[in-house]
């Protein structure tokens, strides 16, 4: 069976877009492989642009920031221990 090439989470903010895929190790630890790109409309197609305007970098820093968290999140949310009442 070929391995799954989706993202495992992915979002677009205006014409910055994020794609963020998951790779384990042989030790089965996890990380996080991010794309951001720019689409813009070449003729009739949609492309993709890994250059960004200077009025792109606010969105470029909001999803890196929110893809950060996101990360983080999944991180820790594998490792955080289960509390039981007492």
């Amino acid at each position: 069976m070929a391995p799954n090439n989706d993202p495992v989470f992915d979002f677009k903010w205006g014409r910055v877009k994020v794609a963020v895929w998951a790779n384990q190790s042989k030790t089965g630890k996890t990380w996080y492989n991010v794309e951001i790109v720019r689409a813009y409309l070449a003729g009739d197609a949609w492309q993709d642009s890994s250059k960004f305007s200077r009025d792109d970098l606010p969105l470029v820093a909001k999803a890196a920031d929110h893809v950060f968290a996101w990360i983080w999140e999944q991180e820790h949310s594998a490792s955080a221990s289960v509390q039981v009442d007492e």
